[in-house]
């Protein structure tokens, strides 16, 4: 019974994983990666959409990202949106295409990044931490309806609690590996 409710969390902790991934990827680490802009939200008459949806994005060298948008009046809103999300990057348009020149990354720079990265790790592992207390409030609730015997219920909180140590433990491999990118 208890490893059903285990099992039911692992999904939501993949995901915690999966959003760690996807938030490290956009910090840069000296040279240019289309995951730096591709998931900023443009607001696009009204709907809102990333920009990897609103263009093509490529990297032409190792500190410029170029955006080619799939219609042009596309152009004002995705440098607007780059603007207010992404810190230290201005975008500049160059005829039909949105040019972004990547400034080197100054020792200051690297330290805001870290920070940065470091709430990241502090906001993954807190959400972490919800839902092993999520999943044992339900196992607590089924030992009192009596659905788990009292035994279970200490062998069900190390499991849960070896769970939780997994993927504690990627978050923080994937947090040194982006340090270390970033640090250089």
């Amino acid at each position: 019974m208890y490893q059903q409710i285990i099992d039911k969390i692992k999904p939501k902790m993949d995901k915690v994983v999966d959003f760690t991934i996807k938030k490290l990827g956009s910090f840069r680490a000296g040279r240019a990666s289309p995951a730096l802009i591709e998931n900023i939200q443009v607001d696009c008459f009204g709907q809102v959409m990333s920009i990897s949806q609103l263009g093509s994005i490529s990297v032409p060298n190792a500190r410029q990202l170029s955006i080619q948008p799939w219609d042009p009046t596309y152009i004002p809103m995705i440098e607007k949106a780059i603007l207010n999300e992404a810190s230290g990057l201005s975008p500049m348009t160059v005829g039909e295409t949105i040019i972004i020149n990547l400034p080197q990354m100054s020792e200051e720079l690297r330290k805001e990044i870290i920070k940065s990265i470091s709430q990241v790790n502090d906001d993954a592992k807190r959400t972490i931490r919800r839902h092993r207390d999520e999943a044992w409030g339900e196992i607590q609730e089924k030992t009192r309806e009596g659905l788990i015997r009292e035994d279970d219920k200490f062998r069900a909180k190390e499991k849960l609690q070896d769970l939780v140590d997994d993927y504690n433990k990627k978050i923080d491999e994937l947090i040194e590996r982006k340090k270390k990118e970033i640090e250089g």
